[in-house]
């Protein structure tokens, strides 16, 4: 069977990436003659996330890229001869090598859909050699895509639907596929981008990002940047006010005096130092260093208009001249502000003008961050340019923020700038869902709240009326999902040649619901949801309008339902190894979550303490006849226990 082409694919689980005691089984099962039997298994979790109400389904695209690709190389079926006992049957190994996914059925949750206890999000039926081999990936491909998924989904509630979330915790994240899947699964949960660059080029994430701590700290205020003209072989293009004699140091050669030769450009104050070149200790590469120091002034660091019209200006040094208004205006010493913070800001203003953005916590945010932010954003102010915000990393980031807004405010109407008023803010620093909460609700000074160990940029919106915060970047609580880090999936046969299977085991909440099954959700008049339900694939679908009788969890009488809307749950995604139909995008399955989540009633969308979302069964399934043993006979007439649990 051939794999899908497409980039995505490189990110696919292999076949070895599973538990030994599935290849265990498999070796049993051939050994047994059974294992071509016909089997189905059922994907889902017991209880919801986070102490939620809901979960979403996701990691449906992978699997299918993983069961497409299904094929155990030369070097797999060694590994697995290397482990397995020596006296194996040569013939089971070959077994393995023609083993695909030609033969496997699947139906499944749609990518992005709400998600609810005992539902199947994947029904995999096919040679229960075969199928049973796909346990420990299939888990493993799903479990942690979904809890990603439904956490993002918690935070973009949290944060409300205006506001940008960007995503940006890859170096928090559990190795390299995590880091990929968390940067997927997020964006499909809700958020708007992310810092992976790796997300963006395999799976189409919007990527984003600025600057860090070591940025600003690697300036120290004397360099000496270079020519924003290219040196040529022949001359270099120099800023001097007084020159002296240079000293040539080629690679291996010693240094040597050279006399300069000097032409000014009228009006430029720029001179050429051209050297005689065929000089046999000149090599080529030749790299000019000055000693003593050749430059008494520094290379001026120009940036054109934004209208892209009239000469180029020297931004550090504007920003020099706009610091001692700022310092005046701040009761603050000219000499307070780090010079090598300013200077960092300046190079980020000149690779970035029109997305110019400071961090201003790496010395001190009221002497230092502030007034150096606000004299490159004034430089740049001058020039036709804006800049899109500045970050906080550490301290009380509500009452800075605040008093940062303050700040803006004045300086905006002192040095008559209006767009200074309504720069964004942006807040990071570790912050999980309830100080998210309180920054949301209370932080109408922060524009940007970043959760995580660092922040990634976007084009910021302009505040909206009541609230400024309008980007939200998160990292560390996104992508290692601190209060539940695993979703709890399990992979369970229901049936063997067509025969139901049940697990009934010494805990109830471990039993399973036999046979292949059909899902379906009730809807009411309103759209609105009412319960999901689970009968044997035999049975009738219920129709909208008429009554159903269901067993909701844990009854011990069936309730009775009459629905305005019945949807079907399962879809019909690989038969016999082929694709039915197209997968939905990232971006559909994305706008899909949304859309489900606006479904919800606000009793089980609530993430403290909410209502329990019903699953319920009916009656042939809640008295589906498994085994005539004594402890199945006298059960509960209802196999869905207690508190939505299956």
């Amino acid at each position: 069977m051939a794999a899908e082409q497409d980039p995505e694919g490189l990110a696919a689980a292999r076949p070895l990436l599973t538990d030994l005691y599935q290849a265990t089984m498999a070796l049993g099962y051939w050994r047994a003659g059974r294992a071509r039997d016909a089997a189905e298994f059922e994907l889902f979790f017991r209880r919801c996330p986070f102490g939620g109400a809901f979960a979403l389904a996701a990691g449906l695209r992978d699997c299918v890229r993983f069961l497409r690709a299904f094929r155990l190389r030369d070097a797999d079926v060694q590994f697995l001869a290397s482990v397995l006992p020596p006296d194996t049957d040569p013939a089971f190994f070959e077994h393995l090598r023609s083993l695909d996914c030609s033969e496997v059925t699947v139906r499944a949750l749609p990518e992005g859909s709400l998600a609810f206890p005992g539902v199947p999000l994947l029904q995999v039926s096919g040679p229960l050699l075969v199928v049973q081999l796909l346990e420990t990936p299939l888990l493993c491909l799903v479990s942690y895509a979904s809890l990603v998924a439904t956490n993002a989904a918690r935070l973009r509630l949290i944060a409300g639907p205006e506001k940008r979330l960007l995503e940006m915790g890859l170096r928090r994240a559990q190795g390299p596929d995590g880091g990929l899947t968390a940067s997927t699964y997020s964006y499909l949960g809700g958020f708007d981008s992310s810092s992976n660059v790796l997300a963006g080029q395999l799976r189409g994430v919007p990527v984003a990002g600025t600057l860090a701590h070591s940025f600003v700290t690697s300036f120290s205020g004397s360099e000496v940047p270079p020519d924003p003209v290219s040196p040529s072989s022949q001359s270099c293009r120099l800023q001097a006010t007084g020159l002296k004699p240079a000293l040539a140091l080629g690679r291996g050669v010693p240094p040597r005096q050279v006399t300069p030769v000097l032409s000014q450009e009228a009006g430029t104050g720029c001179v050429t130092f051209a050297l005689k070149l065929g000089c046999p200790w000149l090599p080529p590469g030749l790299i000019l260093h000055s000693w003593p120091p050749f430059f008494t002034n520094p290379i001026p660091q120009m940036l054109a208009p934004a209208a892209g019209e009239g000469p180029g200006v020297d931004l550090a040094a504007k920003a020099q001249v706009w610091l001692e208004h700022v310092c005046a205006h701040l009761g603050l010493g000219v000499q307070e502000p780090h010079p090598g913070e300013r200077a960092a800001f300046v190079a980020y203003a000149l690779a970035f003008p029109r997305a110019f953005q400071g961090l201003l916590d790496s010395y001190s945010v009221r002497r230092s961050g502030l007034p150096n932010f606000l004299a490159v954003a004034l430089a740049l102010g001058e020039l036709g340019y804006r800049a899109v915000g500045v970050r906080l990393d550490s301290g009380d980031l509500l009452q800075q923020a605040q008093e940062i807004r303050k700040v803006f405010r004045a300086a905006a109407a002192q040095f008559q700038v209006p767009w200074l008023e309504s720069v964004p803010i942006a807040v990071s620093n570790n912050i999980d869902e309830e100080a998210l909460a309180r920054l949301a609700q209370e932080g109408s000074e922060v524009n940007v709240i970043g959760i995580g160990t660092g922040w990634a940029h976007c084009h910021l919106l302009s505040p909206t009326q009541g609230s400024e915060v309008n980007v939200i970047g998160i990292g560390t609580s996104v992508v290692t999902c601190p209060q539940q880090p695993s979703l709890g999936c399990v992979y369970k046969l229901v049936a063997v040649g067509g025969q139901p299977r049940m697990k009934l085991t010494e805990d109830p909440e471990k039993q399973t619901l036999p046979g292949s099954k059909a899902a379906f959700r009730l809807l009411g008049s309103d759209g609105s949801l009412l319960m999901d339900v689970l009968q044997l694939a035999e049975e009738p679908a219920p129709q909208a309008g008429q009554e159903l009788r269901v067993w909701p969890p844990g009854a011990q009488e069936p309730c009775t339902v009459r629905p305005a809307q019945v949807e079907p749950l399962l879809w019909l995604c690989l038969q016999q190894g082929q694709l039915c139909e197209p997968l939905p995008s990232l971006a559909e399955s994305r706008a899909l979550v949304q859309l489900s989540l606006s479904q919800l009633s606000p009793e089980h969308r609530r993430l403290q303490s909410p209502a329990q979302y019903q699953v319920g069964g009916r009656p042939a399934l809640s008295f589906c006849p498994v085994c005539p043993c004594p402890y199945h006979a006298h059960r509960s007439p209802s196999l869905l226990p207690a508190g939505g649990a299956v």
